[in-house]
């Protein structure tokens, strides 16, 4: 079996990190400190993360086997939950009547939470039933979300794929190999571009946009959610006749090469930035200002960028993080918080509309979401 190159790779991580820190604080030393310079506890919760991305995705996939639909030993427990709580859910909904909105967030608060008709059995009723739908709401969503995303995972991975792709079999030769690379980095463009897009996928990637910093560390700081996450699949290479350990060596050769974009001490590669995603197109990325939003999603290329219209240069400072940052290095808040953020949002959802949206429409359609909430508006 080939090596692992991202494994390979490990001493020339911290090698070069070792580098890149001497340089930066000669640098600051000369032109005064900036926001690649290392901070101590930004670091450790990178390679926290960085490290927790290793363990717990190694786990997560362990115990999601066990409730994959149609393959699973508890997968109709799964799905029942998720069924069962969506119609409790609908049910509570009728019972609850047209209320307002209920706020996503006590910040948000602009109604009272009470019957306009308190007393009586059908007031009653009407409070009971937006109690159950507080927590019904949440958890048909995070079931139904587990069954869908681990029951595509199962149906598409690449060694699946491959009983049929295998009459295609492009070998490993040089055109296999490049063929492996460019597709995994395309399928690659896209799967980014949604985790910036759509808010439920947006919860795993914002581990690592959640530093104000940037540096090599920033590139161990990784998510540890994949197995949450609808993917447009890998496996359609190993359809299309591409080895399965081909399309796994590619993934490792695409990962290695993210690494070494995420640092500040190269300006610019002069031609080279016309076709490949470089430091200068990767800060861009991680830009919170708005015109840096949601661009440049490339990995390898920047190609796919310039044909699909999501590029742009670095032509104003970057200013790194979020665009609400989370103020917090605990590894623990830094992977959960957006969860956390969207389950508030689904429990004080009235619709399935809201309740859907929150979860598959962008982070900004949640942001005017809530102002709408604020303002009193409703439905």
């Amino acid at each position: 079996m080939a090596i692992d190159p991202t494994v390979a790779a490990i001493p020339f991580y911290f090698g070069s990190m070792a580098a890149e820190h001497r340089y930066l604080q000669r640098r600051a030393v000369e032109l005064g400190p900036s926001a690649a310079d290392y901070e101590p506890a930004d670091t450790r919760a990178s390679l926290t993360m960085g490290v927790a991305s290793l363990v717990v995705p190694l786990a997560s996939h362990l115990l999601v086997q066990h409730v994959v639909p149609g393959k699973g030993r508890y997968a109709k427990v799964l799905v029942g939950t998720a069924v069962g709580a969506a119609a409790v859910t609908s049910l509570a909904d009728a019972l609850a009547g047209h209320e307002p909105d209920e706020p996503a967030d006590p910040r948000d608060q602009v109604v009272e939470d009470h019957d306009p008709a308190p007393g009586g059995r059908r007031a009653a009723v009407r409070r009971f039933a937006r109690h159950v739908r507080r927590v019904t709401g949440p958890v048909a969503v995070a079931t139904g979300t587990l069954a869908t995303t681990s029951w595509l995972s199962s149906r598409t991975n690449p060694w699946r794929m491959w009983e049929k792709g295998q009459r295609h079999d492009r070998g490993s030769g040089p055109l296999a190999w490049a063929a492996a690379i460019a597709g995994w980095d395309l399928i690659y463009y896209w799967n980014h571009r949604l985790m910036h897009e759509v808010r439920g996928m947006w919860a795993i990637h914002v581990v690592h946009h959640s530093s104000e910093r940037y540096n090599l560390s920033t590139a161990l700081r990784q998510p540890v959610a994949d197995v949450l996450g609808a993917w447009v699949p890998y496996g359609l290479l190993a359809r299309a006749g591409i080895r399965p350990a081909l399309i796994q060596q590619a993934r490792g050769i695409n990962l290695l090469y993210q690494f070494w974009i995420h640092t500040d001490a190269i300006r610019s590669l002069g031609p080279g930035e016309e076709v490949l995603n470089t430091p200068s197109h990767h800060r861009v990325h991680h830009g919170s200002n708005r015109r840096y939003l949601d661009r440049n999603h490339g990995s390898i290329l920047i190609v796919w960028d310039r044909l699909f219209g999501t590029f742009q240069r670095e032509d104003e400072p970057v200013v790194y993080g979020l665009t609400k940052n989370i103020e917090t290095y605990d590894p623990v808040r830094i992977a959960g918080h957006e969860y956390a953020d969207i389950l508030r949002d689904v429990a004080h959802s009235t619709t399935w509309r809201d309740r859907l949206g929150f979860v598959l429409r962008g982070p900004g359609w949640a942001y005017a979401r809530h102002a709408e909430r604020a303002a009193g508006g409703a439905g």
